[in-house]
């Protein structure tokens, strides 16, 4: 049952002069996932995403371009970041930009609070900068360069020179705030996620913070100190900042108690900026923390990390005009275990379509559908007295359900759907072992038959509800087969695995093939 509780999830702002790439588009479709189930399931779910355009990378790219950061960053959002929730079939609430005046000026308003309680002072810093991260590097993400930058610092991720700054720029005191933090990851152990992040958290706290510069003076490409206008506000703080002023911070106090705190789902790389920086300054502005952070893996291809400046990127439509957007979202959110590296490759994609997808929940779905219309003219038939083995599917549809949901509150999609098919596998075996083709040329197995045929198109109705915040389009296709009345995004995912939704006299309309034949 819901609780009707507020569930607002957010991704990670994406840095848009990195054209989208299948690891973006992984990020993305595990939030949308999380949220239809919520959203399906009665609770107050709102769903954030959107672009993180400030900084000194920004800036240097638009003028390469011979255009201002505005019309540069116009021009990515749309041409690029707008069409990637189109391609994946993301239903977000809302599209944040950094750019907009109601981020502007909620971030003024924040940083403000945090000068007037005295988190915020001004002093002199020396670090080694790189422009590709937007942030001052620590020891440990410093390495020696090779090659063409040998005798130079690299950053360890972009394996380009670091930049020596000097500037007179305005500190937080996230120092003050270690006991707190540790303190938090005491108490609610989930509060990172997995285990390992957590881990690594807990490790770099504990290993000493230092006061964080989030002022910079060398540029004017942001959103200005309002005590200082000399100074711009550091763009990973004024990015941070989203998540409180996408839902009313310092604009519409009604919708922000509605909405926060939130779920962040972000990649391991960015972490720390989200479960130690975050919640400081969350703390030092007097509001609540959020209620998680769950870092996933990366994503591997050739055993590397994606990387646009390393020309390893590959974009979600060589996927999707292939295989499709539910294709798409089911590899993703299946083969890889939510929160640790996974490698991607073409033949695994391909393999898995074909044999989970074609040949396992869309020949499931065909064949059904295809029966009725056969043996009953279209009309779903009563069941009469159920068999032991007819009770083991409802008994195995009614455990998915539950599993499924509790794999999701442990945000953890791949177990969902995991258990999701089950009910696929458990189908395919009860069709073949039950032979209806076999049933249906003997009159007196009549009444059998329509047992038979009737469960396995009630669970194709668990199946539709179960599946659709995974694979939209096909289930969406499934239902209208089906016949049930009512929307499909109205059924309440947690009641799913109650047995007998599907009325028998329900008209069952022709279906195409869910996952056609692809052509590679």
């Amino acid at each position: 049952m819901s609780t009707g509780q507020s569930f607002y999830i957010t991704t990670p702002i994406y840095y848009p002069s990195d054209l989208p790439h299948i690891g973006h588009g992984y990020t993305t479709v595990a939030v949308d996932a999380l949220a239809r189930w919520h959203r399906q399931s009665g609770d107050d779910t709102w769903m954030l995403t959107g672009t993180d355009e400030h900084g000194q990378k920004m800036l240097r790219a638009a003028a390469a371009n011979g255009v201002t950061p505005q019309q540069w960053v116009d021009k990515l959002v749309t041409e690029s970041w707008f069409p990637l929730l189109e391609t994946l079939d993301v239903a977000n609430d809302d599209f944040i930009r950094t750019t907009q005046e109601r981020h502007e000026d909620s971030v003024k308003t924040f940083v403000q609070r945090l000068y007037d309680r005295g988190y915020i002072y001004a002093g002199e810093y020396e670090a080694l900068y790189c422009v590709g991260c937007e942030e001052f590097k620590p020891e440990a993400e410093i390495v020696d360069g090779t090659g063409a930058f040998e005798g130079l610092k690299v950053c360890a991720i972009h394996s380009k020179p670091l930049e020596l700054l000097q500037e007179k720029n305005y500190f937080f005191k996230l120092s003050e705030f270690q006991d707190r933090l540790l303190e938090l990851y005491k108490d609610e152990p989930d509060f990172v996620r997995p285990e390992s992040a957590r881990n690594e958290v807990v490790s770099f706290v504990r290993s000493g913070l230092k006061d964080l510069s989030i002022s910079r003076s060398a540029f004017d490409w942001g959103i200005t100190v309002p005590w200082d206008p000399s100074h711009i506000i550091y763009v990973w703080v004024d990015a941070l900042l989203n998540y409180a002023t996408a839902v009313g911070f310092g604009t519409d106090p009604e919708q922000f108690d509605r909405r926060w705190p939130a779920y962040h789902v972000v990649g391991k790389d960015i972490l720390r900026f989200h479960a130690v920086i975050w919640p400081a300054m969350l703390m030092a502005a007097g509001l609540d923390v959020p209620r998680g952070v769950f870092a996933h893996g990366w994503l591997l291809v050739g055993g590397e990390k994606m990387s646009k400046s390393k020309l390893t990127g590959i974009a979600p439509t060589e996927i999707t005009d292939v295989f499709g957007s539910d294709a798409y979202r089911f590899y993703f959110l299946s083969a890889i275990a939510f929160g640790q590296d996974g490698s991607f490759s073409w033949e695994d994609l391909s393999a898995r379509y074909q044999a989970e997808l074609a040949n396992g929940f869309g020949n499931l779905a065909s064949r059904t559908t295809a029966m009725i219309e056969r043996y009953f003219e279209g009309i779903v038939p009563p069941a009469s007295t159920y068999t032991d083995g007819d009770l083991e599917i409802q008994r195995i549809v009614a455990d998915a359900a539950v599993n499924a949901d509790a794999a999701m509150e442990r945000f953890r999609p791949d177990e969902a759907i995991a258990a999701i098919w089950t009910i696929v596998d458990a189908l395919n075996g009860y069709i073949t072992d039950n032979e209806p083709w076999a049933l249906a040329k003997d009159d007196a197995q009549r009444a059998r038959l329509g047992t038979v045929l009737y469960t396995a198109v009630e669970g194709l109705r668990a199946l539709a509800v179960l599946l659709s915040p995974f694979m939209p389009e096909a289930t969406e296709k499934l239902w209208i087969a089906l016949g049930h009345p009512g929307r499909l995004q109205d059924q309440p995912l947690r009641e799913a695995g109650a047995w007998g939704q599907l009325a028998a006299g329900s008209s069952v309309n022709g279906l195409a093939p869910l996952f056609p034949r692809v052509e590679q």
